[in-house]
């Protein structure tokens, strides 16, 4: 993530407390807080609706699009915090009028707006609930959101609307709603690039699609992904999936295998010749092309490594590419791995299959790579148990965080209760 994106959120959330009390004659400082703590609540949700609309320039600020919905989620998380202490902390302030209808239906709205996302919080970041369920209900997050600003608009208050403290976060608010109504439009209202369905194969129990441009197609770098809408098949609901082929007339692939409901049956439901459209590219999944590197795919995880291998240069660094699979039945394009290992001295391929009794573990890294580990990068991409295996695994020889680089591709994630509850029974 970069930091700079975390700074710029971190500092327009605290910006308004110096609004705040910088006003005069404002005695009861606590209720004052309280009032921050509402302001700071409506910001972050604000940039939540903003982080989700993946508007180009984001990444730039922010980084890769995996990295944006990770601080789109503590974003909600934060806010949510705020306004159960906004809520908690009595903000009424005495001597500031008297109460009207309309300063009325604000508190009512107010008081539905922390229940209805207190109950949506919990439904997001409890991973056990079905994701058509979650899906939907996260969507009426921006209508609680345009809830909250009602109050904030209305509320009885120390500060006018037009003062700087009003202005400022009615600014945020209103870009908050309409980065929520852009994410209400219909898919084929926003920019997507078509394309069509040249060919399906195939391969290791996954779906590859090649996909040819019917216009002006993305020109992705090898590592991106897009996020794919099938448009001629019976769900035509965006998903992300990274480019496993990347040729030089436009013409992409992916690698889709079926471990979701979306793409469970997904080779059914689609054929040659079919319309789907493409948003990106997104993400920042980069490799360094000088040093030693070690790739390390888990299953379907091969395919951004397909696209790296292919743009692989004879100058470029030592690569070691380890490729774990149940069997090599299973392994989605090992001909074409293997393929590109014999055509290229700088690439090594280590096929794993745990059918064999082999296992991929930080040990057996360093007794097959030359190179010293902590000179190398590292780059993963695979089921999430395996990579926290490895990198606590690598640690010990010297692979820093900074040098295990990854995409978080669980776009919907819990906030770690069962890994911090499994640590302090650990200690």
């Amino acid at each position: 993530m970069n930091p700079i994106g975390v700074v710029v959120v971190l500092a327009t959330t605290i910006f308004p407390a110096f609004q705040l009390f910088s006003l005069p004659n404002v005695a009861d400082q606590i209720a004052l807080f309280s009032q921050y703590l509402g302001l700071a609540a409506l910001i972050l949700m604000a940039w939540g609706q903003i982080l989700s609309t993946r508007l180009p320039g984001t990444e730039a600020l922010f980084g890769g699009l995996d990295r944006i919905y990770v601080l789109h989620k503590w974003a909600g998380i934060t806010a949510m915090a705020a306004i159960l202490l906004h809520d908690t902390i009595d903000a009424e302030m005495r001597g500031l009028g008297r109460e009207t209808a309309l300063n009325e239906l604000a508190e009512t709205l107010g008081e539905l707006s922390l229940y209805g996302l207190l109950i949506l919080v919990v439904i997001s970041i409890a991973t056990f609930i079905p994701y058509h369920l979650w899906k939907w209900t996260h969507k009426a997050m921006g209508a609680l959101f345009a809830a909250g600003t009602f109050h904030f608009c209305f509320i009885m208050k120390p500060f006018a609307m037009s003062d700087p403290a009003g202005i400022y976060t009615g600014v945020f608010c209103l870009l908050g709603l309409l980065s929520y109504a852009w994410m209400l439009l219909p898919q084929r209202m926003r920019r997507a690039h078509p394309y069509r369905i040249e060919a399906l194969e195939e391969t290791g129990g996954a779906l590859a699609i090649t996909l040819k441009p019917s216009k002006r197609g993305i020109r992705p770098t090898p590592g991106q992904f897009g996020v794919l809408s099938f448009t001629g098949s019976d769900n035509g609901e965006p998903h992300p999936f990274s480019f496993s082929k990347i040729e030089a007339d436009g013409t992409l692939r992916v690698t889709i295998k079926a471990l979701g409901d979306f793409t469970t049956g997904l080779s059914r439901r689609l054929q040659t010749g079919a319309e789907l459209r493409i948003q990106g590219p997104f993400g920042r999944f980069r490799t360094s092309g000088k040093t030693a590197e070690i790739w390390i795919a888990g299953g379907i995880g091969i395919t951004p490594f397909l696209a790296w291998a292919e743009a692989l240069t004879p100058d470029a660094g030592p690569v070691d590419l380890f490729y774990c699979v149940k069997s090599s039945a299973d392994a989605p394009h090992l001909a074409e791995v293997q393929a590109m290992a014999a055509a290229k001295p700088n690439l090594r391929l280590h096929l794993i299959q745990s059918s064999a009794g082999k296992r991929l573990s930080a040990d057996l890294i360093a007794q097959t790579v030359a190179a010293d580990l902590s000179q190398v990068k590292v780059s993963f991409c695979g089921p999430v148990p395996m990579r926290q295996a490895l990198q606590s695994g690598l640690r010990r020889f010297g692979v820093t965080a900074r040098d295990f680089h990854f995409e978080e591709f669980e776009f919907r994630t819990g906030i770690g209760l069962k890994r911090l509850a499994s640590w302090i029974l650990n200690r």
